[in-house]
């Protein structure tokens, strides 16, 4: 049975400090994600267009080297950066699960920017989708600060995780291969860089808390450093990879189609692994796991019916306009 709201009080008010601070750096690391993203978006659609569409198979070693020439992809790549470092730090503060579905905040930041910079304003739809996201996240966040938990990560969870990435990158490539001279649909970098990441964060909260383990305890190595060791080199070739998806997904969809595969399908594999392998949700009575999936539900349809009503997400922001126009300045 679920608790009365007098017992979901007393649980609020006792909630550890560091759930709170996780909690709240990921908020941060989300609008910060937005933005970024906005400015990436402009840098990446500027060499797009020079060079005829070209992206939409997949960036070249020439486009990549432009892109590092245009401000305004530079500072989003920075602004990024920044997002990616509060999001890591969140996970030493908190259970994956209750900080990375915050990242679904990215997009109603978008639109309520855009909405701002463009003079376009939200209809009730907007509205409706941006006010069902933001309960359903809402909801998850709070069922998830008190029923997830943290747990030393075992050898075999750890091959597990090790295991699925192996398979999803050799899919990812295979199939970046074998589509590329045929134009893959769009919506298919998308996807591609949400798993990724998705995974990504996952391989991150390992590595995190197997430091933290090490550092409260006696330093010695044995099968569980080995495979951290291998889990960061995981980590890494993920990132690689979902990032060169990300700027050629930024070159064939607008901005908030971008944000809004990033917030929810990399959330969505995070927790899934955080739950079922790493047993984050271990122990959780039935109805937090009714509630999970209710509010899981229905964030994802308030960010997708935000990201398919919202023609003006793809007008660029004058932000990077700004910055682009600076550049050219003597």
């Amino acid at each position: 049975m679920p608790p009365d709201l007098n017992d979901l009080s007393n649980q609020l008010t006792n909630l550890p400090t560091t759930s709170w601070i996780g909690i709240s750096l990921a908020v941060v690391a989300a609008v910060i994600l937005a933005l970024g993203t906005q400015f990436q978006h402009r840098g990446v659609t500027l060499v797009n267009a020079a060079s005829a569409g070209q992206t939409k198979t997949g960036l070249s070693l020439r486009q990549l080297r432009a892109l590092v020439a245009r401000p305004s992809w530079v500072i989003g790549t920075l602004l990024l950066a920044v997002a990616i470092v509060l999001q890591l730090t969140s996970l030493s503060f908190a259970p994956l699960i209750v900080v990375q579905p915050l990242g679904a905040v990215a997009l109603v930041i978008t639109a309520i920017v855009n909405s701002r910079v463009t003079k376009v304003p939200l209809d009730r739809v907007d509205i409706r989708s941006i006010l069902i996201c933001v309960l359903g996240v809402g909801a998850f966040v709070t069922i998830a600060a008190f029923v997830g938990q943290s747990h030393p990560i075992t050898a075999t969870q750890l091959i597990t995780v090790l295991v699925l990435l192996v398979v999803v990158l050799s899919v990812f490539i295979t199939l970046f291969v074998l589509m590329r001279k045929r134009k893959p649909r769009p919506i298919f970098y998308v996807i591609a860089a949400g798993v990724l990441f998705g995974f990504v964060v996952t391989l991150a909260k390992v590595v995190i808390d197997r430091v933290k383990t090490i550092a409260v305890g006696d330093f010695q190595i044995d099968a569980t450093d080995i495979l951290t060791i291998v889990c960061l080199g995981g980590l890494v070739a993920a990132g690689l990879l979902g990032t060169y998806f990300v700027q050629t997904a930024h070159s064939s969809n607008p901005p908030d189609i971008v944000v809004a595969g990033l917030t929810v399908i990399d959330p969505l594999v995070a927790v899934s692994i955080g739950i079922v392998v790493l047993g984050e949700a271990a122990g959780a009575p039935i109805w937090a796991i009714v509630a999970f999936v209710l509010a899981a539900a229905a964030a994802i349809w308030g960010v997708i019916s935000l990201s398919r009503n919202n023609p003006q997400l793809t007008i660029e922001t004058p932000f990077a306009d700004a910055a682009e126009d600076s550049a050219r300045r003597p």
